[in-house]
């Protein structure tokens, strides 16, 4: 069973099964044969599955224990530790990666980091591994994908079948035609894992600071991509540039030239050597207003929903012809199928539930326009909205704390993702709601987490 893998000869080892340097994977060095079976990271579902799951004694986040080398110890409660957790943190070998955002407050606060370092991580693992095929590797196995218990390590769905970041993040690497950064050389990379040629393309690299301007702009043009290839395309120099932002974001898009349709659309957020990502602390407290368009198609208890969000913050800059996201068509299965079902007008008022000023302002302006269902979320900031992230509930005015509102599972097209200025994404979603049962989408965020946002 095993010939041909690794050394050729059976010969193997698996792993590993913890956090990353990020760029680790891109590496020489990170792994020295050609298929792993086994390769894992960290994996902490978000608050509200360990509010379900457990206790209230298990909501209790890590201590985090300041080391005399300058490291950081998490120390997780008893519960924790007898779900397996698995620490974000490697003392001596790498400073704790939830802590570079910024020491969490809550269980909240820690989850949702947690999940912006799940997305890197599993994104970097599947990258890494793709920037080396067929030069050194061969391929690649998760271990594991779903934990059969209520776990708190290495998965891509939780107990309660809710995905954590670290879904979207491998899935967005394991595409067929992927654009990247290699995050140790800083070269921008096109991988094709397909039979066929692709020519008459571009790539879009844009960066963006954190106050929503756009100091880096570059257009490569005339490609052409073989098939089962990794083309290394040019170095993205703004970290090297005389005045880089400490912490920016980096959009990459390959399109085809002749529509602009896009072929793979990547986004990152970045800082400078050595640096940390404290300052996206304060960016929480920006208001992105957006704009999100939806229309509801509903067979029996099936329901699917397609969203439009756009970043109403920044008009489009006309040299930039790829910012609706108008996918390619791609030949190849999809999780959703409309051809079966019909459209139906969403005539319900608003829920009445306790809302914040922020929250007041959104639904004044929620409303309905040839048959689509508009809501706008309010605000005067410019820049990137970031870390977006639907998620679906049970309609009901009141829950008591802990009790899990969810419906699951919901399959998302994409999710937690960010938009420049200007941008607009399309995301469709699907589910089935139990008996009786009245969904409402919501919409939550790195600017917008301050409650949660309905938003249909």
């Amino acid at each position: 069973m095993w010939d041909g893998f690794a050394n050729g000869k059976g010969g193997f080892t698996d792993g590993p099964y913890e956090i990353q340097n990020p760029e680790d994977p891109f590496k020489d060095n990170f792994y020295k044969y050609g298929f792993n079976p086994e390769v894992g990271s960290v994996g902490i579902p978000v608050a509200a599955t360990i509010r379900a799951t457990m206790p209230r004694e298990g909501w209790q986040i890590p201590l985090f224990k300041k080391l005399p080398n300058g490291y950081t110890e998490e120390v997780p409660n008893p519960i924790w530790q007898y779900h397996k957790y698995l620490p974000y943190s490697k003392p001596g070998k790498l400073h704790d990666q939830i802590e570079l955002y910024g020491t969490p407050e809550d269980l909240d606060d820690f989850c949702l980091k947690a999940q912006l370092v799940n997305y890197i991580q599993y994104r970097a693992l599947l990258e890494g591994w793709t920037s080396r095929m067929w030069s050194k590797y061969t391929g690649v196995l998760i271990w594991k994908t779903q934990n059969p218990w209520t776990g708190l390590r290495g998965q891509f769905y939780d107990h309660l079948l809710d995905q954590t970041a670290g879904f979207f993040g491998c899935r967005c690497a394991a595409e067929p035609i992927h654009v990247q950064l290699n995050l140790a050389t800083y070269f921008i990379e096109v991988v094709n894992t397909t039979a066929e040629e692709l020519s008459n393309v571009a790539i879009e690299a844009s960066v963006w600071d954190l106050e929503g301007a756009c100091p880096y702009y570059k257009v490569f043009d005339k490609l052409s991509l073989p098939p089962k290839k990794v083309v290394s395309i040019s170095e993205m120099k703004y970290p090297k540039s005389k005045n880089p932002k400490p912490v920016f974001f980096l959009l990459l898009k390959l399109y085809h030239v002749s529509n602009y349709s896009i072929v793979s659309r990547n986004f990152y957020w970045l800082h400078v050597s050595g640096g940390d990502y404290k300052l996206l602390e304060p960016y929480r407290n920006k208001r992105i207003p957006l704009k999100i368009t939806s229309k509801t198609f509903i067979k029996g208890s099936s329901y699917e929903v397609e969203m439009k969000v756009l970043n109403k913050s920044k008009k489009p800059d006309p040299k930039t012809l790829t910012y609706k996201n108008n996918f390619a068509v791609r030949n190849d299965d999809s999780d959703f199928d409309m051809t079966s079902l019909k459209p139906i007008p969403d005539t319900r008022t608003d829920l009445k539930q306790p809302t914040g000023l922020f929250q007041r302002l959104y639904r004044q302006f929620s409303r309905e326009s040839d048959g689509l269902r508009v809501a706008e979320i309010n605000g005067s900031d410019g820049g990137v909205a970031f870390f977006l992230n639907f998620s679906v509930h049970a309609a009901k005015l009141e829950h008591e704390e802990g009790e899990d509102s969810r419906i699951l599972p919901v399959h998302y097209s994409d999710n937690y993702f960010s938009l420049v200025p200007g941008e607009e994404m399309s995301i469709k979603i699907s589910f089935k709601v139990p008996p009786g049962v009245s969904p409402r989408v919501a919409l939550r965020g790195w600017n917008y987490h301050h409650g949660v946002h309905t938003v249909l």
